[in-house]
């Protein structure tokens, strides 16, 4: 993944947002009979607005990701007509910024490492589409396979999930796989299995934007779980097998490897489910009578 770091970070991060560059303007054309602010639809003219506000917002974390971070962008520039991408640089020194700042994007700047997932949180503050796209900097995936999960968004899904449940035919099945299975039974979506906003790439709407909380999006497994508590249409959309695009990295696994923060993000969601149902999460005690052994 782009994050390499924890979620904290000492003392406070300098934001500063960079313009994507000025285009030139095209070169001038002969004068149509219809207004420049007039479309057709059907053969009807229909007037539209001068600007219009982007329908779909990527967003795009990154840290030091100098050989992915232009393909990136180009992918997923191409998701929608009416797309921003939102870079969330962060910490970055090998010159994926000036990539970025290049590339069209809008930029949001920070002099040092945020944090895991927090440039996510971040993105999704600063983003204006009602479809909110989330893929990361070290993995470049398609155009064609980051559509459905827009498309599913459009279609009604609040949520739209990476249905990628990870590798469960192992002998030993790794911390994180199993966290992701036990959260969704523990939420009663067994349907899930192990698909999860921990996972990219994964799409929201605008109303679990409003419902979830930016802030909650810095935890993903909590995020997962409020969208769940209140209700909202979170499915399983399409696979992309991140597990083989994501860059392995045995260096950081060795001295740094992210299983126990993702394994303590999973407590922390089942912690906030506890407190807003019951110290049993909502299951049976079976008329236990435990009165009786006091």
């Amino acid at each position: 993944m782009a994050r390499k770091t924890g979620r904290k970070s000492s003392g406070t991060a300098k934001k500063r947002f960079v313009a994507g560059p000025r285009r030139k303007a095209p070169a001038a054309r002969r004068r149509s009979r219809t207004p420049a602010n007039e479309r057709t639809v059907a053969g009807e003219p229909v007037l539209a607005s001068p600007w219009t506000a982007p329908r779909v917002s990527v967003v795009i974390p990154v840290m030091n990701e100098r050989r992915t971070i232009g393909r990136v962008i180009r992918e997923a520039a191409r998701v929608h007509p009416q797309t921003e991408v939102i870079v969330v640089a962060n910490g970055s020194t090998d010159g994926s910024l000036e990539i970025a700042q290049v590339s069209g994007a809008k930029v949001i700047v920070f002099d040092r490492p945020l944090g895991h997932d927090v440039g996510r949180a971040i993105g999704a503050r600063e983003a204006s589409g009602d479809i909110l796209l989330f893929i990361d900097a070290d993995m470049v995936i398609p155009a064609t396979k980051l559509r459905p999960f827009v498309d599913a968004v459009a279609a009604g899904t609040d949520v739209a999930l990476n249905d990628y449940s990870g590798p469960v035919d192992k002998a030993t099945v790794h911390g994180v796989v199993l966290a992701k299975h036990a959260l969704n039974a523990l939420l009663g979506r067994e349907d899930l299995q192990g698909a999860s906003l921990t996972a990219i790439p994964h799409a929201i709407s605008r109303r679990a934007l409003t419902v979830i909380g930016t802030t909650a999006l810095a935890v993903p497994p909590l995020a997962h779980t409020i969208a769940v508590r209140e209700g909202l249409k979170v499915e399983r959309s399409a696979v992309v097998n991140v597990g083989k695009l994501n860059p392995l990295r045995k260096k950081r696994e060795r001295t740094h490897s992210l299983e126990p923060l993702i394994v303590g993000d999973h407590l922390e969601a089942i912690q906030w489910w506890l407190r807003t149902s019951d110290s049993r999460g909502g299951y049976d005690d079976g008329g236990r009578q435990r009165w009786m052994v006091r």
